[in-house]
């Protein structure tokens, strides 16, 4: 993920209150499930609240913070999950937005333990890649924190084992695409299985796939599993 500049606070707050909607118009956060934040030009992190609904956020329950989790401006408590925003951020300095929600079917495969590494379609192996599960944490814990680091720097987004999934990119809003991505690539795989056919992609048919990353800007994903020629 190479170095981006980042937007001004609005448009961080702005893309935060879109992506909120977008979130639980989906299915992907019920009640006050989930938690977003995206970094500004001036190196701070805004964060969605605790106990509110992502649908029904407004710009000034917004919380402002330091990568060190100080609270610069807001009135509520930012999210019990904003250890692991901090610490994606510290990690990947080209990082400007994650989402972390409980999309139904890639929170059953994080219940299951079961990673998203099978090849099964073109856009997902050059766009999204391998979409493995972070080992169990206690929810808002330093442990939580701490399980997304051995994976953060090689992949685009995680399956939290028994709670959800998560996903960063450059922009609040890209971070969401790939968390639909995640999502849609879980029920696929879902359906394959349901079929009894799990056909991925030839190897040779990865490969020259994965030739096609450096031009759409994608610097990690691993490689998905495939089949012989």
């Amino acid at each position: 993920m190479s170095q981006l500049i980042f937007p001004d606070d609005s448009t961080v707050k702005r893309d935060i209150i879109e992506t909120g909607r977008r979130m639980y118009a989906r299915g992907f956060a019920s009640a006050n499930d989930g938690n977003i934040s995206g970094r500004t030009a001036e190196g701070y992190i805004w964060a969605t609240p605790s106990g509110v609904s992502k649908g029904f956020m407004t710009e000034d329950m917004l919380v402002k913070l330091d990568l060190d989790g100080n609270v610069l401006e807001g009135n509520m408590k930012p999210s019990s999950e904003i250890k692991m925003h901090l610490k994606i951020y510290r990690e990947l300095p080209g990082a400007g937005g994650v989402c972390h929600a409980h999309p139904p079917v890639s929170t059953a495969f994080a219940a299951a333990g079961i990673p998203l590494n099978k090849a099964l379609l073109q856009e997902a192996v050059v766009l999204l890649g391998v979409i493995p599960v972070a080992p169990y944490a206690l929810p808002g814990s330093e442990s939580l924190a701490e399980s997304v680091v051995p994976y953060c720097h090689d992949y685009n987004g995680l399956l939290l084992e028994h709670h959800g999934a998560v996903a960063w990119a450059g922009d609040v809003i890209h971070a969401f695409y790939r968390l639909e991505s995640i999502e849609y690539n879980a029920t696929v795989a879902m359906y394959t299985k349901m079929m009894g056919i799990e056909r991925p992609l030839k190897n040779s048919q990865i490969d020259e796939l994965l030739t096609l990353r450096p031009a759409w800007g994608v610097t990690a994903g691993g490689r998905p599993e495939g089949r012989d020629d």
